[in-house]
């Protein structure tokens, strides 16, 4: 039998991207505040994945950083999503949507069929 931490893993990689994308996606936000809110959402278990996936988005094109002086302590980088970044939200969303639908259509018609 398959751990619930490997399924929940797995399924966390494949989705974190366009978490990220959809948090930054709502407005300008500082690294740590991306982190926290996934965490919260169960999303997210080190920041230390968070850091470079962002590096990645940037590379991509898909977000763009703003350095900002603070006033606790040393400047903070802020995310926002480009148009390209937008594009791959909402791609994602219309593809997630059907995904997620197909699957829980297949879970529920598998248990109803073992009762």
């Amino acid at each position: 039998m398959i751990p619930n931490d490997a399924i929940t893993t797995n399924l966390r990689k494949g989705v974190l991207e366009y978490c990220v994308l959809a948090m930054i996606g709502s407005g300008e936000m500082y690294g740590l505040d991306i982190a926290n809110g996934l965490q919260q959402r169960g999303l997210l278990t080190s920041e230390g994945t968070l850091y470079p996936l962002l590096a990645r988005l940037r590379r991509n094109g898909q977000v763009e950083t703003s350095w900002r002086e603070s006033s606790q302590g040393a400047p903070r980088r802020y995310y926002t999503l480009t148009a390209g970044g937008h594009d791959s939200l909402a791609v994602f969303s219309s593809v997630w949507a059907t995904f997620s639908a197909s699957v829980s259509d297949t879970l529920n018609s598998t248990t109803r069929g073992q009762q």
